[in-house]
């Protein structure tokens, strides 16, 4: 036998995995890494929140009222944070705060991507009466702003973390469906699609097995950019009344709830504010490198 037969044949250019290519793509963007960081440090903390947090987060001390941070001159390690009006430990409730507010976001996307990615499939597929008929719908959610149309809804339904999860995900259901359906439309066209009719396939075998995975890279995207949509719109709601009820550690009610204090006793309104910017921050900085590593006309 030559020895050309018995050498096993190596391919020099097999392609990277997906999930390298996507890393070579997305690590040179150094904001979405540190965004990517936020987000595990915030998913983390609330994870292990009942592990982290020192007290219970609606545990009443009296004799620890308005305490200070231990930066200043008053503060004392048992409260590394302070606490508020009513003695409350800070730091255990933002820390559960945290649970919450990823809880929030995660619950608005799964609810608005599921409505978006029916009525966008739907129109973009079918078409015609379809179509208009869902795109008006939309065209008239989209014609409120966004925080006054979750306002109305929740005074509706009544205030409460679920209602306000309704609320929010009602609001982000327009970005969703016009997302899907421009992706959609632009898919349907194509010859697998048309190969796939040839061969008898119904129409939502075609549009759930064969169009959508086609579409999920800037559903990924809006997702991620969904997420921090959702808490900052909870926590709006929660500082309006709207949401989160007290005693829940919700970083907008604490907002709500520390107002009457935003001179005497800062900290009450800049600590669970960083929370919400911070939060808010990673998702949109990770959601940004996102879409430049998943499209491949930025990859060029």
């Amino acid at each position: 036998m030559s020895e050309v037969a018995m050498t096993p044949i190596q391919d020099e250019h097999v392609p990277d995995s997906f999930l390298r290519e996507f890393w070579n793509h997305f690590k040179p963007n150094k904001g979405a890494v540190v965004g990517l960081a936020l987000i595990i440090a915030f998913v983390i903390i609330a994870i292990l929140a009942p592990l982290l947090a020192p007290y219970d987060p609606t545990l009443l001390q009296d004799n620890a009222l308005r305490l200070p941070p231990i930066w200043a001159e008053a503060g004392t390690w048992s409260y590394p944070l302070g606490t508020d009006d009513v003695g409350r430990d800070i730091l255990s409730r933002l820390i559960h705060g945290a649970r919450i507010s990823m809880g929030i976001g995660f619950a608005v996307v799964i609810l608005s991507l599921s409505m978006g990615l029916f009525l966008g499939i739907f129109a973009g597929y079918y078409g015609g009466k379809v179509d208009r008929l869902i795109m008006r719908f939309i065209d008239i959610v989209m014609a409120f702003p966004s925080i006054l149309l979750a306002i109305t809804v929740v005074s509706v339904m009544g205030p409460g973390i679920s209602n306000a999860i309704i609320a929010v995900a009602i609001v982000a259901v327009p970005n969703f469906t016009r997302i899907v359906r421009a992706s959609v439309m632009a898919e349907r066209k194509k010859q697998y699609v048309m190969a796939s009719k040839t061969f008898g396939a119904s129409d939502l075998r075609i549009m759930f097995n064969e169009i959508l995975p086609n579409c999920l890279a800037p559903l990924i995207v809006q997702a991620t950019l969904g997420f921090s949509d959702g808490i900052l719109n909870a926590a709006a709601l929660g500082f309006l009344g709207l949401g989160a009820q007290p005693p829940t550690p919700e970083w907008g009610t604490m907002l709500a709830d520390s107002r009457p204090f935003i001179e005497s006793s800062p900290w009450m309104v800049t600590l669970p504010g960083l929370c919400i910017l911070f939060s808010v921050l990673g998702f949109n900085l990770f959601g940004d490198g996102l879409r430049d590593a998943l499209d491949p006309r930025l990859k060029k």
